[in-house]
Formats: C-alpha cells, sequence, structure tokens
C-alpha cells in the first residue's frame, strides 16, 4: 500500500510505540520484551507510514517448534484504517511459514472487539478461553494454521 514501508525493528521502538497505543493499559518495559525474546527465534517488525513510525508486531516461538506466538501489535490511532495492521499480519505470517512453523497463535483480552474481529478475518479461530479477572478481560486464544 502506498506510503507504508515494513522494516525489521529492535525493542526500544516497540516499546517506545507501544506507549502511544491507547488500548495498552500498562505497555510492556524493554525488560519485559528482552526477557521474553532471548533465546529464541522471534521477529520484531516496524510500520512506518510516509517515513513515521506507525504501528508494530512482535512474535516469537513458544509452546513447540512449529508454533509462532504473535505476542503484541499495535497501530497508532491516528495512523489507523489504513491498512497497517493487514501489512503486519501478512508480513509476520510469511516471514513465520518460510522459516517452517506450521501455525500461529495469539492472545487478545474479551474486551477488545477489534482485535478478535480482526483475526476471525484473517482466518483465525477461536481455541480456548482463559478466565482471568473480570470478563471482559478474558483471554480469547486464536490461532490459524500456515
Amino acid at each position: 500500500m502506498k506510503g507504508i514501508k515494513i522494516r525489521k525493528g529492535t525493542i526500544e521502538e516497540v516499546v517506545e510505540l507501544s506507549q502511544q497505543v491507547t488500548e495498552f493499559f500498562q505497555p510492556y518495559s524493554e525488560k519485559t520484551y528482552e526477557e521474553r525474546l532471548t533465546d529464541v527465534p522471534h521477529l520484531i517488525l516496524i510500520a512506518e507510514f510516509e517515513g513515521k513510525p506507525a504501528g508494530f508486531k512482535v512474535g516469537y516461538e513458544r509452546y513447540s517448534h512449529d508454533t509462532f506466538y504473535s505476542w503484541m501489535g499495535g497501530v497508532l490511532p491516528a495512523f489507523r484504517r489504513k491498512g497497517i495492521a493487514t501489512l503486519l499480519a501478512d508480513e509476520q505470517e510469511k516471514w513465520a511459514k518460510n522459516k517452517g512453523y506450521k501455525k500461529v497463535v495469539l492472545k487478545t483480552r474479551n474486551r477488545l472487539g477489534n482485535m478478535i474481529h480482526f483475526g476471525l478475518n484473517r482466518g483465525f479461530v477461536i481455541v480456548d478461553l482463559v478466565k482471568k479477572g473480570e470478563p471482559e478481560d478474558y483471554r480469547v486464544v486464536m490461532e490459524k494454521s500456515l
């Protein structure tokens, strides 16, 4: 899509961007990202719109050698409805498939209806519901075969 570039990024960039995503109540720290990503295959993607950082997607190998976990991602409010999330997800899934992963798993929260719809529209299916906290905070686990 015109004006959008997807590139590999850094933990520092992701932490800075995540602090600007309004849905994230308590964005993860650099330390948390480092703990999750050190010593496991992972991918950090940054989306730029007309040269400005606009979104990100982070995933890593989790659960088994054939499963890629799409852990964190977001698009800054000013850059939404431009196809950025779709391009990030496309690039992540292409990379994971090329690396030999057979499926992608993601978790979101019940209150994040847009994310649930996004996953369903991309061919994910709901495989589990983890009851944690209030119903709107229940984790919705989704999976997609590559």
